[in-house]
């Protein structure tokens, strides 16, 4: 009973996101929610009061995946830049695949300056960016004078970008392409001349096991 319960909320989650995603949060109402997952109204409010209930559990799933991402790559021993790059890369890539983290995104977007939810996509991404940064600079990978926000500044606004070149339908080699090429002066301004050769700027990173990170370190 249980296990079946737990797969509807998923289901209704997944809904949710597709419908929050095509039609916006503001306009996505439950009962096409509940439509597109092929259960009832009183089936959906069993597992959500509201709709900004639900909104939160789409980001809370948005927030899990991305931090099983981030977990994955320091398990495989990826270095703490290499593994800023490669979550550059990854949103990129789930942009285009998953409505979860598209749906993340919007929902953040559209509940700007209301009351806050229990789950910011935004502050999600910045967080993990915080946590790979500070070992970054313990690791000594940073530039000495960089001065403590920056790194954080130029990578959110790097993450911005990638979600408006997503929405505006580039295609996903394009964006992949374009992902790359916005590394490069990044890491110039982010990492000690002598130290860029070590990074894989390339989404083709992500495909890379402890022995490629080995490589890149």
């Amino acid at each position: 009973m249980q296990a079946r319960s737990e797969r509807t909320r998923r289901r209704l989650v997944r809904a949710g996101a597709h419908m929050f995603d095509r039609n916006g949060y503001a306009s996505a109402t439950l009962g096409q929610i509940a439509q597109e997952a092929g259960l009832t109204k009183g089936a959906l409010y069993f597992h959500f009061a509201s709709k900004e209930g639900l909104a939160d559990a789409v980001q809370e799933q948005g927030r899990a995946l991305l931090r099983d991402f981030v977990s994955g790559r320091r398990e495989s021993g990826v270095p703490p830049v290499q593994a800023l790059i490669d979550m550059t890369h990854w949103l990129a890539r789930v942009l285009h695949e998953d409505p979860v983290i598209r749906a993340s995104f919007r929902i953040t977007n559209e509940r700007t300056g209301r009351q806050p939810p229990v789950t910011d996509f935004h502050q999600a991404w910045i967080t993990e960016v915080l946590r790979l940064i500070d070992r970054a600079r313990e690791a000594g990978d940073l530039r000495d004078h960089i001065c403590a926000d920056g790194p954080e500044t130029l990578l959110s606004a790097a993450v911005c970008g990638i979600g408006v070149l997503a929405g505006t339908g580039v295609c996903r080699p394009e964006l992949r392409r374009k992902v790359a090429a916005l590394w490069d002066p990044l890491l110039a301004a982010l990492v000690p001349a002598e130290h860029i050769e070590r990074y894989d700027v390339r989404a083709s990173a992500l495909t890379a096991g402890p022995a490629g990170a080995a490589g890149a370190a």
